[in-house]
């Protein structure tokens, strides 16, 4: 038995890790799917078996950990456990992946993307790597924070848009041999967020983070800035020249709530139309004093710092959090105020419809009659919704659950299109 295993035996804090298994035709949910879970030190001692709902869901299975106190410490060892889980249903090809990463008092969440059996003659197997601030990464070459305007075809957008999708290319630029992926944009910064910073940080420390990710990104958004350069992608994975994104990671589910609240947010300076650079370095290894550093961004949080005193200590008092004019992809703008019991118009007509549909492909939601009025019944379909979501279930329609009802119903939409 490796050391690793036997310390998390002698000693186990424990996190928590949910499985949600989806189909790459159409991200359909895959009902029945097996999934066997190991230490991926030790892949031949399966540990646990479960089965998917009618959401593609697994329940959420309690599992050992190293000790809190190692993420929350730079220099630490490892400080968290790496499962590996092997996943076959019916028709589709079996899919293994090593390295999901559980946290002490967290929730994984594990995607899974299956492939059909006839479009896949060999298996599935995804290799997850280190994470940033345990791993051996290469530090970010530093940029201008924000992008020359007067130079003829760099800036093509007028105005700040989040993207439905951002494509990421994984490896250096200059990497022919590397693949290009289309990534929501969501969760592009969910996936780059748990592969920076511990999700066991305090609150204030994981949203400033999210922050300089979600306005580094944009900025790459806004400026075109590999498009002007010749490419075909948004962003890289590589940490030299943007963010570590990994393919098919899991996500922790109190850096996606973050997200979900705050994905429409980016930082400004005064008279800067153009989103801020916002570069970081972990503060331990590697030392960047003009830009912020994560593990100081930890500690500061501890000292009860709100995030954008955070993000102000290291990039200066004129640092401000904005909001983008536009979301691309989204059907409707949010109403600005909160839709519950007695809520009524066209805001709740366009909910029923839309939770409508989308009960058509996740069976858990219960159907409701479209009467542009706020009932119990319509609670109880936002209820569900919540819950197959990850979304706190209070039966109300606040910002994030708002958002979240958009980008599923369009995803239902174009499996109606295409079916």
């Amino acid at each position: 038995m490796c050391a690793f295993i036997k310390a998390m035996q002698d000693r186990p804090d424990r996190g928590r890790l949910q499985i949600v298994v989806q189909s790459t035709l159409r991200n359909i949910p895959i009902e029945n799917a097996t999934i066997k879970i190991s230490y991926s030190g030790n892949p031949n001692q399966i540990i646990e078996e479960v089965r998917t709902d009618s959401s593609g869901q697994t329940p959420v299975l309690d599992l050992p950990t190293p000790p809190l106190e190692y993420s929350l410490t730079p220099d630490s060892p490892q400080p968290y456990s790496e499962y590996s889980l092997q996943i076959t249903a019916p028709g589709y090809e079996q899919t293994d992946i090593s390295g999901t990463e559980i946290l002490p008092e967290e929730t994984a969440i594990q995607p899974v993307q299956m492939l059909p059996s006839s479009n896949a003659p060999e298996l599935e197997n995804i290799v997850i790597p280190a994470h940033t601030l345990y791993g051996d990464y290469p530090p970010k070459i530093a940029e201008d924070e924000i992008k020359p305007m007067d130079e003829s075809g760099e800036i093509v957008l007028s105005r700040v848009v989040i993207p439905e999708y951002v494509i990421v290319h994984d490896g250096v630029p200059s990497d022919n041999t590397a693949q290009d992926y289309y990534v929501r944009y969501r969760d592009y910064i969910k996936n780059v967020a748990s592969s920076e910073i511990y999700a066991t940080w305090p609150d204030a420390s994981i949203r400033a983070n999210v922050l300089a990710i979600m306005s580094f990104t944009l900025n790459r958004v806004y400026t075109e800035w590999y498009r002007n350069k010749g490419y075909d992608f948004t962003i890289t994975s590589s940490t030299a020249f943007d963010h570590k994104w990994i393919p098919e990671r899991n996500i922790f589910d109190s850096i996606s709530n973050v997200v979900d609240e705050m994905f429409s947010n980016y930082l400004s300076r005064p008279n800067v139309r153009q989103p801020i650079l916002t570069q970081y370095c972990d503060g331990q290894r590697v030392s960047c004093p003009d830009w912020m550093s994560q593990w100081g961004s930890k500690s500061l949080g501890d000292r009860n710092y709100s995030a954008i005193e955070i993000l102000r200590y290291y990039y200066g008092d004129n640092m401000y959090i904005n909001t983008a004019e536009e979301i691309s992809g989204i059907p409707a703008s949010w109403p600005r105020y909160d839709l519950d019991i007695g809520a009524s118009g066209i805001k709740v007509r366009q909910i029923q419809e839309q939770l409508n549909a989308i009960a058509e492909v996740y069976s858990a939601i219960p159907t409701e009659p479209v009467t542009g009025y706020f009932d119990e019944a319509t609670q109880n379909a936002v209820r569900a919704f919540q819950r197959i979501f990850r979304l706190p279930e209070t039966g109300i329609i606040d910002y994030p659950t708002w958002y979240k009802i958009q980008e599923i119903y369009v995803g239902v939409s174009r499996i109606a299109e295409l079916t």
